[in-house]
């Protein structure tokens, strides 16, 4: 068993902060503004769902990032509980434009969400002219509120859309995209390093047609955080799991951590350290109409410099050097 170092208390209620913030907008603060309606306040609530309605093609057009949001001092308690960091492996030219492989998903995506959507750990003096984007979920931006939270932390949808919008204004912009998708989360359990992968080859397409440079990038310790339990293909309870995905396009994910006492059970993630190291840069040519030849040929790379990516940093990270990168 590992020992768990004791975050601050401040900490330790932060940390829960970033989960629950989506559940109380969406349950609390959305509802209260449907009652807002029926009140003598009505034009507030009306005005921003005038407004929403107008301004539903942002979410696909480059979002709507601010600077202020991504340096809350909050996220700096975030990263210091596990702690979080990145590790630069390369330079990334402004020049171009990148698609960035983000793995694994792991169950929160604590690494990613850090380093890519907030400044806590410094991405914008590691990586000077970039502007980074983490995609997630279309589904997230037709929400109220939260879609307004999620484009000032610099998430952008995963549609190709907004994907293709953000790889033909300008350059020196980072699109990172969750490869393994949702299904990936059911894959996280600590001390394993599994990703799917093998049929996931859009990502690969969409460089291709913008010849937008792929950055691997592997996230070590983000699935030793939460023990999982993992259901068989056949049980109830995966069938409940599938369907809950069909419905709300995640999975839902029986997890457990730490409580707020030492050696206790509860929802906070264990504090073991979480390190993002962004890879070298793979060129690609820009083809606008690419082969499924020429589409395999470079997922092939991509694979193998994750791997090597992977292999090169594993013992420093706290694997053993037998360790494994399996694709699926």
């Amino acid at each position: 068993m590992p020992y768990f170092k004791q975050p601050k208390h401040i900490q330790s209620l932060l940390i829960l902060y970033w989960p629950l913030c989506y559940v109380i907008i969406f349950w609390i603060v959305n509802p209260f503004f449907i009652y807002l309606l029926f009140t003598s306040l009505w034009l507030l609530p009306t005005l921003y769902f005038v407004w929403y309605v107008l301004d539903w093609r942002t979410p696909d057009q480059g979002g709507r990032r601010s600077a202020w949001v991504r340096n809350w001092y909050i996220w700096t308690h975030i990263r210091d509980y596990f702690p979080i960091t990145i590790v630069k492996t390369k330079d990334l030219s402004p020049e171009h434009n990148y698609i960035m492989g983000v793995h694994p998903h792991g169950i929160l995506t604590y690494g990613a969400f850090c380093n890519f959507c907030t400044e806590a750990t410094g991405f914008s003096k590691i990586f000077p002219g970039i502007t980074p984007y983490l995609a997630t979920l279309s589904y997230f931006f037709r929400i109220p509120l939260i879609r307004e939270y999620l484009m000032a932390k610099g998430v952008c949808s995963v549609s190709q859309p907004a994907i293709n919008y953000l790889l033909s204004c300008g350059t020196g912009n980072l699109v990172g995209i969750v490869i393994g998708g949702v299904g990936e989360a059911l894959q996280s359990v600590p001390n394993t390093t599994t990703l799917i992968f093998q049929k996931h080859k859009g990502f690969v397409r969409t460089a291709l047609q913008h010849g937008a440079h792929l950055v691997p990038t592997f996230t070590f310790g983000e699935t030793d955080v939460f023990n999982q339990a993992v259901f068989h293909k056949d049980s109830r309870m995966f069938k409940f799991q599938s369907w809950f995905r069909r419905v709300f396009g995640f999975y839902f994910c029986v997890f457990y951590g730490r409580g707020f006492r030492r050696g206790s059970v509860g929802l906070l993630p264990y504090p073991l350290p979480i390190s993002t190291v962004v890879g070298e840069p793979m060129p690609v040519p820009k083809i606008k109409d690419p082969s499924q030849e020429v589409v395999d040929k470079y997922h092939t790379l991509y694979k193998e410099a994750l791997k090597k990516l992977f292999d090169q940093h594993k013992a420093k990270y706290g694997l053993s050097e037998t360790q494994e990168l399996l694709f699926l």
